[in-house]
């Protein structure tokens, strides 16, 4: 349904406002929505017979699913009005009755009954006016409840002022109570993460130079570290204060500054005569013996609140262990190197076979293993070349090592093809050391002989390039792991050699990644072997075993050892 009427005097307005009341009532319009719209309306027409000229008034009733209908109003200007191209005024109220039949929008021309139907448009003033008395004797009830309720109210000021003074001190210390455990927690939590980046390396010289980081700006607003057997030519020179120097000397931290610094556990000093404005603190760094050197920190504002010196003093003390631990291992670290390289034989000259052996220590812990690699004639001139791997890391693996190193060059003294010797150390391996195995391949040379004889137990697969370029993995069956407790004969396999041919002998550091496998790493291998021309590996050997362990291992982080022993055959002389 939509209505519309043209508004130019007084009496269109007239006509115009009582059709909406109807149309309203007619629609279901609660009488308080009918007056708002009708009171809405009467403004918006008396303003627009103010501006002059035609408006035209548009009713539409719509219905909207599940919520009933809305009656809309709308007043726009007509071209010839002066306010043409205003925007239109609207108005919307909710119809709770049906939008689809009501009637009752006719306004007779007689000004009689004008009249009579403008009176009757004021009913629902009528009853809004009536609404409102009910309310203002409701409000005038309400008042006198809410006066009396405040002469109750008055009468408990004073126990609620006093009540409220006792709640703000209770508060008051609550939240200093909660903020001093915040400010407890804040340090015990940049504690423990400093202590778990301070640990988390074995390099002291990185220890060290990580300390300004944690520190600065927060707790510090400078730090130095004063190593005393520090090696660096730059540490020698640099002065310290007189502080510092009373700190290594006691072993107990100071405090120099113009000012008494009030710090548990802490002596006060005069102030530093290298800065004298600004206040130090001046920790040992203890160990069980003596102090490894002095930290010492100038504060980031005026002084240090106390818990946090309690706490930059436990810190120094966690650091001092760390930089000892380190520097242990470190030195622990040199001596198992040196021993793992000594563990290592060179090489013998033999005819008519080229040799080249890399060792590559793990890049975590010690940098010693099991792994080892050998060659050595034999009484009948063939040339024994063996690489093998201990299970575990450390001095126990490296000394197997050289024990099943040594077992081997006595067997082979005997004479004896590759599987006999492995089976030989087999026994040996298990009844010297149980609960210890090992893996390892061995290949017999001979100078005048093109055939090679191999053996393996537990071991990757050697891996041979041909003379033509082809490469294959000699995967015939191996032996189980040495050591184990099970009774077994290693068999041999024999392949025939051509001049040129190049045998790969490795451990399993090589070529296994954990995400992969170590088949993956052993094709890798046979493809890199397959890359060279024979000419590169007579006239290179060295240089070729370089080339190879370059792009298998391109992460610098190893979590094993890495052996490699290349074999180029190249016949009779």
């Amino acid at each position: 349904m939509m209505r519309t009427w043209q508004i130019t005097t007084v009496t269109d307005a007239a006509r115009a406002r009582i059709a909406t009341a109807r149309l309203a009532a007619a629609y279901g319009v609660p009488p308080l929505d009918r007056t708002r719209l009708a009171a809405s309306l009467s403004t918006q027409l008396r303003q627009c017979l103010t501006k002059g000229g035609t408006w035209e008034l548009t009713l539409e009733a719509s219905a909207v699913p599940g919520e009933g209908g809305r009656l809309h109003a709308v007043v726009t200007p007509t071209r010839d009005a002066c306010a043409a191209g205003e925007p239109p005024w609207r108005m919307t109220v909710a119809c709770p009755e049906s939008t689809e039949a009501a009637d009752g929008g006719g306004v007779p021309e007689d000004s009689a009954v004008l009249a009579e139907a403008l009176l009757g448009a004021d009913e629902d003033t009528a009853v809004v006016l009536e609404k409102l008395t009910e309310q203002e004797q409701l409000v005038a009830f309400h008042r006198e409840e809410l006066h009396q309720t405040n002469q109750g109210v008055v009468a408990l000021h004073a126990e609620l002022d006093a009540a409220g003074r006792a709640q703000r001190e209770a508060f008051a210390a609550e939240r200093k109570a909660r903020n001093e455990a915040e400010n407890a927690r804040r340090r015990l939590t940049f504690l423990a993460d400093a202590s778990a980046v301070l640990t988390a390396s074995l390099n002291h010289d990185e220890i060290v130079r990580r300390l300004p980081d944690l520190l600065v700006p927060e707790y510090a607003d400078s730090v130095d570290v004063w190593l005393f057997d520090n090696d660096d030519d730059r540490y020698r020179a640099t002065p310290h204060a007189a502080a510092a120097v009373v700190a290594a000397r006691t072993g107990r931290p100071q405090y120099a500054a113009d000012h008494p610094g009030g710090l548990p556990g802490v002596d006060d000093q005069p102030p530093s005569a290298l800065n004298p404005t600004r206040p130090l603190l001046c920790i040992p760094l203890p160990t069980r013996r003596a102090p490894l050197g002095v930290l010492t920190l100038s504060p980031p504002g005026e002084r240090w609140d106390p818990d946090d010196a309690v706490m930059l003093i436990e810190l120094t003390r966690r650091a001092s262990i760390a930089i000892d631990n380190a520097r242990r291992f470190e030195h622990n670290r040199d001596i198992a190197e040196t021993l793992q390289r000594a563990l290592l034989t060179d090489l013998p000259a033999t005819p008519g076979l080229n040799l080249a052996a890399r060792y590559l220590p793990a890049t975590h812990g010690l940098n010693i293993g099991g792994d080892w690699y050998d060659a050595f004639r034999q009484p009948d001139g063939s040339v024994i070349t063996v690489v093998g791997d201990v299970t575990g890391h450390g001095l126990h693996a490296a000394v197997m090592m050289s024990q099943l190193r040594t077992a081997l060059r006595a067997y082979a003294v005997d004479g004896g093809s590759p599987g006999r010797l492995l089976t030989r150390l087999h026994m040996f391996l298990h009844h010297l050391q149980p609960d210890l195995y090992a893996t390892a391949v061995i290949a017999r040379f001979h100078p005048d002989d093109p055939t090679m004889t191999w053996a393996a137990a537990g071991h990757p697969p050697p891996v041979l390039r041909t003379p033509d370029g082809r490469v294959r993995i000699l995967d015939a069956k191996p032996g189980a792991m040495l050591g184990i407790p099970l009774r077994q004969e290693i068999d041999d396999h024999t392949v025939r050699l051509s001049p040129g041919s190049t045998l790969a002998l490795y451990t399993d550091g090589l070529v296994e990644r954990r995400a992969l496998g170590i088949d993956p790493g052993i094709e890798r291998l046979a493809a890199a072997l397959g890359g060279f021309r024979s000419a590169e590996l007579d006239a290179d050997l060295e240089g070729s075993a370089n080339r190879i362990l370059h792009p298998l291992l391109s992460d610098s982080e190893r979590d094993d050892d890495v052996c490699l022993l290349l074999c180029h055959f190249r016949g009779p002389e």
